[in-house]
């Protein structure tokens, strides 16, 4: 068996924050933000709006797409580091909101990293036979957690969420094999102090609830661990370099996809790049911008679509897809 992706969706917050928009937030420019982030708008959820709102509209869009109804899909699985609550998971509000009653769903939390780490999990149980058609959501909104008085963390972050439906085929196709690492030594690199049980928000100062990122240290460490990802996994699939179709990086920063594909010797034909419509949605990064390559009709059937992405704890991984 092996998982094919049959559908992908998406949804992005109605608010547009413009780079024009922060600088009457924060000492900072449109000149300065794009030069070295790439981002010229971001999405932001509305006060009313939660992580599950822009999940399940996603999990529709993606449901219709692969033409299926609700009920066929038989896990449910959220990436997300901004569930909308410390209990239950997203993913549990997610399915009972689409009505699958018994099936089984949970929240896995590798932040920017999440949907990675959620279609190798995804791919593994279809593999072992558990389940045969699965839901699988990226979805943030990290601009509830940033600090609108920090210009080196508030221009880069937006909020959106991205669904894909896998589902277990004979073919030859779906996802030929994924890279997984870790290394919470450096955990400080990007976090949100307060909010869990080393820090409960009941006794937190309201600053530290919001994420602190050190952007130097993680910009060395995320090129070089992308790179390893990638070579790592072409090297398992027996893939040279060449016969990758399309690139899809997380959408951090287009320095960091600039450096990368650079190493990488891709052309920037090769590379998917929304970030500067979107910034850093985290987990629903890959997903939005898979799911924007699919409509555009940049990915066809047979290609080797290529996935890569770098987070917090720290995590980094990629998936390479035969589509």
């Amino acid at each position: 068996m092996q998982a094919a992706i049959i559908g992908t969706g998406a949804c992005v917050p109605d608010q547009v924050l413009t780079n024009k928009a922060l600088e009457e937030l924060v000492d900072t420019s449109d000149e300065w933000i794009v030069s070295r982030t790439g981002i010229r708008e971001r999405r932001r959820a509305g006060h009313d709006e939660a992580s599950s709102d822009l999940a399940y509209s996603a999990a529709r869009h993606a449901l219709k797409d692969a033409g299926i109804r609700a009920d066929e899909v038989d896990l449910v699985l959220v990436a997300t580091a901004t569930p909308d609550m410390l209990l239950p998971s997203t993913a549990c509000i997610v399915q009972g909101r689409l009505g699958l009653k018994h099936v089984p769903a949970f929240d896995l939390s590798a932040v920017c990293t999440g949907f990675i780490y959620g279609l190798s999990t995804a791919d593994a149980f279809i593999r072992s036979g558990a389940y045969r058609t699965i839901l699988l959501i990226g979805v943030d909104t990290l601009t509830k957690f940033t600090d609108y008085n920090d210009r080196t963390t508030c221009v880069i972050f937006g909020d959106g969420a991205g669904a894909i439906v896998v589902r277990a085929t004979h073919e030859k196709k779906g996802v030929v094999g994924s890279t997984l690492y870790a290394d919470g030594s450096k955990w400080d690199y990007i976090y949100v102090p307060a909010g869990g049980s080393r820090t409960p928000s009941s006794v937190a100062d309201k600053t530290n609830c919001y994420l602190r990122m050190k952007g130097h240290d993680t910009f060395k460490v995320a090129v070089r661990g992308l790179e390893q990802a990638i070579v790592d996994l072409l090297e398992r699939c027996h893939l040279s370099p060449d016969e990758v179709d399309i690139v899809i990086p997380h959408q951090a920063n287009v320095r960091i996809i600039e450096a990368l594909t650079r190493k990488l010797g891709y052309p920037p034909e090769k590379v998917f790049v929304n970030i500067e419509r979107y910034g850093n949605t985290s987990a629903a990064s890959i997903p939005i911008a898979l799911d924007e390559a699919v409509r555009a009709g940049k990915i066809k059937s047979g290609d080797n679509v290529l996935l890569a992405a770098f987070g917090s704890g720290l995590t980094w991984g990629a998936s390479l897809i035969r589509w």
